[in-house]
């Protein structure tokens, strides 16, 4: 019997493997394979790549396609049977993970007023960034939370959390963004459903962001030792208005323009141990230099409108439009307004390359610094 093909990934490389197949080899890998082992030396070149390896591409989602489709969503299913009702992006090179990029998973959710998704918690971070409506709320272990557009709000792993509209609001939609791939890539994910389906709130509403949202202040009593942030909303109005004081006192990154990260008030680190956020400010007209990195990144776009080069092909975004930056991958942003800012918020898995070491980092250093486009 004829030996089957085999892949091949030798490279005529010094230190890299480069056996070449022969009869004897071939039977040799057959023989190991019947008993659940294989050589080293026939995958070492694909298993261990000279620079990371993406297997998701960029993509942008643009709102505007997305938004009737959501909204439809409410006249088929409701959020009793849905449990969540999202639409979930799903990344050409990631579909057999439900990821957008890399090990992120984003969706976008949509509730009526006077809806109320069931409360529930899982192994996976989560966080959602309103994207439209009023009257919508987050209840994250009995602290209920109000938000508005472009606010950012934490349902940290292990949490009981549950979301809803207020019946005197109007429709919302929200995106979601979750670690859920990389913590089922780990074998680590638990889900549970809250025996009551919803969860009393047990303390005034808002308390979390007056006790933790004043900055450079420290509550004097009481302490947080949990892995996640205690300031769990981010809001909008003083997010935008510290972008603003920050642009009046630097220059900025030439990578990322006036950029700030969302952070855990009582460590000064990321707002949740695998998911780490970010507001960025491009000024008018600006267009920052490409660089690449290792970590997985999402947009949504929460003002302005702009374009981003992202391996040399170019995507045009405005406001509300969400895309993805691949791990490694070459990326650049501009803003195309010469009078208005363009804000972008991202959510990625840098918490994770840095607390393993795995983070590095690369300037594009041709053509002044800004990628050419591909044909």
């Amino acid at each position: 019997m004829a030996n089957p093909v085999r892949e091949n990934y030798r490279e005529d490389v010094a230190g890299r493997a480069n056996v070449e197949d022969t009869p004897e080899l071939l039977a040799y890998y057959n023989e190991l394979e019947q008993l659940e082992t294989a050589a080293l030396w026939t995958v070492a070149n694909k298993i261990e790549p000279w620079q990371p390896k993406s297997a998701s591409v960029p993509v942008l989602w643009r709102y505007r396609d997305l938004r009737a489709h959501v909204l439809r969503s409410v006249e088929l299913v409701s959020p009793e049977k849905a449990g969540r009702r999202v639409i979930y992006l799903n990344n050409p090179g990631r579909r057999d993970v439900a990821a957008a990029v890399g090990w992120l998973y984003s969706g976008l959710q949509v509730m009526h007023p006077g809806e109320v998704a069931s409360a529930h918690a899982h192994s996976a971070s989560a966080l959602r960034f309103i994207m439209e409506g009023a009257g919508a709320y987050t209840i994250v272990d009995g602290h209920k939370m109000t938000l508005g557009a472009n606010d950012f709000v934490l349902t940290p792993n292990g949490t009981w959390h549950e979301h809803g509209v207020a019946s005197e609001g109007t429709p919302c939609i929200w995106q979601d963004g979750l670690d859920i791939p990389l913590v089922n890539t780990l074998e680590a994910n638990f889900y549970a459903v809250h025996p009551n389906m919803q969860q009393a709130v047990g303390y005034p509403v808002d308390d979390m962001t007056n006790i933790w949202g004043n900055p450079g202040l420290r509550p004097a009593t009481g302490s947080w030792q949990k892995g996640y942030s205690p300031l769990l909303k981010y809001e909008w109005a003083p997010t935008y208005d510290a972008l603003q004081r920050y642009a009046k006192a630097t220059d900025g990154s030439p990578f990322e323009g006036i950029l700030m990260n969302y952070v855990n008030p009582a460590t000064g680190g990321p707002v949740m141990q695998t998911i780490g956020a970010a507001m960025q400010l491009l000024r008018p007209g600006e267009h920052t230099k490409a660089h690449r990195h290792t970590g997985s990144f999402i947009y949504q776009v929460a003002k302005g409108s702009g374009y981003s080069v992202i391996d040399g092909k170019r995507f045009d975004w405005t406001e509300r439009d969400i895309f993805c930056v691949p791990s490694w991958a070459w990326h650049e942003h501009a803003n195309a307004s010469a009078s208005e800012d363009a804000c972008l918020f991202t959510f990625n898995d840098l918490p994770v390359m840095q607390s393993l070491g795995f983070y590095r980092e690369e300037a594009f250093g041709d053509n002044g610094g800004q990628q050419p486009l591909a044909a």
